[in-house]
């Protein structure tokens, strides 16, 4: 009797223990793929609740001014959506942050980060017309959708405002890009920007279209349009847009305007075509 008790209180032999690391060894190799595509799931709804957000408070705005976007000129940096729009999202840095670029390329304390990425938020800027703890974010705005002055012609690197959208209320606004996934505040796209050769390579005059060409979401970025919707918006994709009025949607960028697959950057060659 007490040699039969002896046997069944050994416990797990080293092979039976073997197994059941392997097992489970098995079990973590086939969930954390799993797990890691419901994590970038969840943080691509959380861009999009974000955007829809925005959406909101650029609405707002325009409800308030007479249906018209910001002016796009003042002193300092005051006139940027960041300080523009701080009342109706009352200087929350969270939302200007898609969850998968939350960290500013510059911290607290003024150190840059080594390495500029497609998940790194732009900022830590400071000055006039910014927040007193600097403005940070992942996102940025169709720079062609402003309303300066009549006596502006000209705004950041000579691109002519008499293109601007200045109001929601346009024509084909689903097709109308409004406010994105980005590297930089603001965005004005040209049909004749070229795609860049790594997706991180984005401050090259005024080859705007590189700072919103980054696949921080399977292949494409969320966006928010002009008529208040949000979708997904695939990067061969961003050169079909409307970005201004005399843009044209059949570029060189485009199957219409006749690009090879061959033409593209190497990395991008795999995404779906436009």
């Amino acid at each position: 009797m007490r040699s039969t008790d002896r046997r069944r209180s050994r416990g797990f032999t080293l092979i039976e223990l073997l197994v059941v690391i392997a097992i489970i060894a098995l079990l973590m190799s086939i969930l954390m793929p799993a797990l890691a595509r419901v994590k970038n799931q969840a943080r691509t709804i959380g861009c999009r609740a974000n955007l829809r957000q925005w959406n909101f408070y650029f609405s707002m705005y325009t409800e308030d001014y007479n249906g018209k976007f910001q002016a796009g000129t003042g002193s300092g940096h005051t006139y940027h959506w960041m300080n523009t729009l701080r009342p109706y999202y009352k200087n929350d840095h969270n939302i200007r942050c898609c969850p998968t670029a939350m960290n500013p390329i510059v911290d607290e304390f003024g150190v840059t980060a080594p390495e500029w990425n497609v998940f790194s938020a732009w900022g830590r800027f400071k000055g006039e017309g910014y927040a007193p703890e600097g403005d940070w974010g992942s996102y940025g705005i169709n720079g062609w959708v402003e309303n300066p002055p009549p006596s502006l012609t000209t705004v950041y690197e000579g691109f002519e405002t008499v293109n601007n959208w200045r109001t929601p209320a346009v024509k084909e606004a689903a097709y109308v890009p409004l406010f994105m996934d980005a590297l930089r505040f603001n965005i004005f796209p040209r049909h004749i920007d070229a795609p860049p050769p790594q997706q991180d390579q984005v401050w090259e005059g005024t080859q705007h279209m590189r700072r919103i060409c980054i696949d921080r979401h399977g292949g494409g970025i969320n966006m928010a349009m002009l008529d208040w919707s949000v979708r997904k918006v695939e990067l061969k994709e961003l050169w079909t847009m409307k970005w201004h009025k005399a843009y044209v949607q059949t570029g060189p960028w485009t199957r219409a305007g006749g690009v090879m697959s061959t033409d593209w950057p190497e990395w991008m060659r795999p995404l779906k075509d436009f």
